[in-house]
């Protein structure tokens, strides 16, 4: 266990260099991450292995960061700064999901009644392209330090967009479970899904909002929000374990409800320093997501990428830009985040893979089936990511305007902090996937 730590260990190391040279070449360090993970995860050098992201330590490691990662969202849903802009978020997020779902089920509708496939098959494409992964989009935010409409935009929208990915995925799940099998999915599941993270991560938002609300410095601020991190994941684990053995814990928005609750409570001025605060930490946390992102995605399957799998990229890029713009036009935002909010919702792996593997569970009894939506997602989901990654940072170079981009020296010494790097967004139904 010692050496496949000092393997991981190494393996961070080197992909925080990679992305450091990624950014002299004026590109997001995410990028570079991103591709660290994939040439020294399983299917590239193998450094960083399948055993040891299988480990308990490892996936406790990244279910804590899921936590981590919806305190940054959570901090986004101060309901006091929201009242203006709160229905346009909604009906943007409906029509950008919903618009996405609708043109990739019509786009496959359309080429398996040619290729003759079952046309339901296309439901599940269509509800796996429309949930969009925040981690890769949010680092550049606070990579590049952008502030503007679209960034306020896109934060607490992407909260949003993970509810109704949930609803419509499992719904489309049902369905599809019913025609293979002829079984049933139980509907009630759904809300349970949303409900029951939702619940767990208030109720230590409660008790550390009180604490937070009686602190001031920043060591006993930093103190109390990583116990309530930790609190929240060990709750989680605790109560799925119990009462919902069969489902899989929803981390990301345990930390959403927890830092949302307690952000209700305190000033915007503790919130700013908070943030400010945690930024560091959540930096951290944001590059172990990424390589944990780039680790699983088989690069190898760029060459066997084939026509639906373009079809897929090129459809759900459609779906959610035009989608955004429509529903950006329709509630008045401004011209900004009418144009360029749609780029900014790209990134979508940790989630898409995650949908897929329940997915193809549905499919097991028709393998054909299965073997269509697990070898186009796994292509798209490599070749997808590399260019949202810079269609991301377009939308922000273009919508938020002159934006900050530095590149520090290393310390000479040792790497203790990552400079400029500050952030995380995350979605999955399941603690082992990152987006």
């Amino acid at each position: 266990m010692a050496l496949e730590i000092l393997r991981w260990m190494v393996v961070l190391v080197l992909a925080y260099l990679t992305g450091r040279l990624v950014q002299h070449l004026h590109l997001p360090a995410i990028l570079g991450w991103l591709i660290a993970g994939m040439a020294f995860g399983p299917y590239g050098f193998s450094i960083l292995s399948n055993e040891m992201m299988g480990t308990r330590l490892y996936t406790w490691i990244i279910d804590w960061m899921q936590v981590a990662f919806g305190l940054m969202l959570g901090t986004e849903l101060v309901f006091r700064k929201l009242k203006k802009t709160g229905r346009a978020l909604v009906v943007t997020t409906l029509f950008q999901s919903l618009g996405t779902f609708v043109v990739v089920t019509v786009a496959f509708a359309v080429a398996f009644a040619i290729a003759g496939v079952p046309l339901y098959l296309s439901m599940v494409f269509g509800s796996i392209a429309l949930a969009t992964a925040p981690a890769p989009a949010l680092s550049i935010v606070r990579e590049y330090h952008t502030k503007g409409p679209v960034t306020d935009t896109l934060l607490p929208m992407s909260v949003l967009d993970d509810v109704v990915g949930i609803i419509v995925f499992f719904s489309v799940n049902a369905i599809v479970t019913g025609r293979v099998s002829g079984g049933s999915f139980p509907l009630w599941l759904i809300p349970v899904m949303i409900l029951l993270p939702t619940g767990i991560g208030i109720v230590p938002g409660l008790v550390f909002g009180l604490i937070l609300k009686k602190t001031e410095s920043k060591a006993a601020t930093l103190v109390t929000v990583l116990a309530g991190i930790t609190v929240s994941s060990l709750f989680c684990g605790l109560v799925y374990r119990t009462f919902a053995p069969s489902l899989s814990p929803n981390y990301m928005m345990v930390g959403v409800a927890f830092s949302a609750t307690f952000s209700q409570m305190i000033s915007d001025e503790a919130l700013d320093h908070l943030n400010d605060w945690y930024s560091p930490i959540l930096g951290i946390a944001l590059l172990i997501s990424i390589v944990n992102l780039g680790a699983p995605l088989d690069f190898h399957l760029i060459l066997g990428a084939g026509v639906y799998t373009v079809l897929y990229i090129a459809s759900r890029a459609a779906g959610k830009y035009f989608g955004a713009r429509i529903g950006a036009k329709a509630t008045k935002m401004p011209q900004t985040v009418q144009k360029y909010l749609g780029l900014t919702l790209l990134p979508h792996s940790g989630v898409s893979l995650v949908f897929t593997g329940i997915a193809c569970e549905t499919l097991a009894s028709v393998p054909e089936l299965s073997g269509i939506v697990q070898g186009t997602i796994a292509a798209a989901a490599v070749i997808n990511e590399i260019i949202a990654v810079l269609a991301a940072r377009e939308g922000f170079v273009l919508g938020e305007g002159s934006i900050k981009h530095t590149v520090k020296k290393l310390p000479r010494v040792m790497i203790y902090r990552i400079p400029g790097i500050n952030d995380p967004g995350f979605f999955a139904l399941s603690g082992s996937a990152v987006a």
